[in-house]
């Protein structure tokens, strides 16, 4: 599924390339959310029973975000384990925080520029991990604080090789498939907007619970499948280690399932002050 995925994602930058722009970058927003979560199941370690072969799909669907597996993990399991936490509230205000870099954040979540963080801060790690530290305030505000808590112990040499592959990949897609610029640009931000509204809306006004604070979604069949039961969030907060085949069945029925369009509309509205 990984290579069919890539594959699809590769032929669309080239039609955006080659005169088919608008179409391709909104089919490109969906597939490239397939293999971010294809990503998402290596981090996990759930892509395949196979440890090796799990990490270089891993590594290879890291390549597409773009970013590193090894940060990914790294900043992924520290979502989860500070998941809701103080750290973790962007949707509500708190007495101590700095409304203007609440709303800030907020809204670049919702549009998308949330995104460029991603890239950008794993090629600065891989320049110099000095270049991603902040202050403590701004950290803990931004949520900083829980997703580089595991950065001191990461494999900093394997996070500069995982990053090199990804220049790599990237550079040789350009030149293979004569892509432009800003057929690119469309597609990597249609991807964007995509990926990263469902990144909180599927957390956002949710318990304050390290392992219950998500929502199960309701979406349309088609849009679980490119996601791959992404949007069955609390299921996987609950169970970290079920591969997204299996987690519907660990959805319960009888609590609250919004529609992921409720939620994302809510949120345009703002964070809210802390209940």
């Amino acid at each position: 599924m990984t290579i069919f995925a890539a594959a699809t994602c590769c032929a669309l930058l080239w039609l955006a390339s080659h005169g088919w722009l608008l179409l391709a970058a909104i089919a490109f927003s969906f597939v490239n959310n397939t293999v971010f979560s294809l990503l998402h199941e290596s981090v996990h370690g759930i892509a395949h029973e196979n440890r090796a072969v799990n990490e270089w799909l891993g590594r290879f669907a890291a390549a597409f975000f773009p970013t590193s597996l090894t940060l990914q993990r790294v900043f992924h399991l520290g979502h989860h384990a500070h998941n809701r936490t103080v750290d973790e509230q962007f949707d509500y205000i708190r007495p101590f925080d700095r409304p203007f870099l609440k709303y800030a954040q907020w809204y670049s979540i919702l549009t998308g520029l949330y995104w460029v963080f991603v890239p950008l801060g794993a090629l600065l790690y891989a320049i110099s991990p000095r270049l991603l530290e902040m202050n403590e305030g701004l950290a803990r505000q931004t949520g900083a604080a829980s997703m580089f808590a595991g950065l001191p112990r990461a494999d900093r040499t394997r996070i500069r090789l995982e990053v090199l592959l990804t220049l790599a990949m990237q550079t040789a897609m350009f030149v293979a498939l004569d892509l432009r610029w800003t057929a690119w640009l469309a597609c990597y931000a249609a991807f964007a907007i995509h990926w990263s509204s469902l990144q909180y809306a599927d957390h956002a006004f949710s318990a304050l619970d390290v392992r219950d604070g998500a929502w199960n979604l309701r979406v349309t069949p088609v849009s679980r499948l490119f996601f791959l039961n992404y949007h069955h969030h609390l299921a996987h907060h609950q169970n970290p280690q079920i591969p997204w085949l299996y987690l519907g069945r660990f959805v319960d029925r009888r609590a609250a399932r919004p529609l992921f369009w409720q939620i994302y509309f809510a949120m345009w509205r703002g964070p809210r002050p802390l209940p």
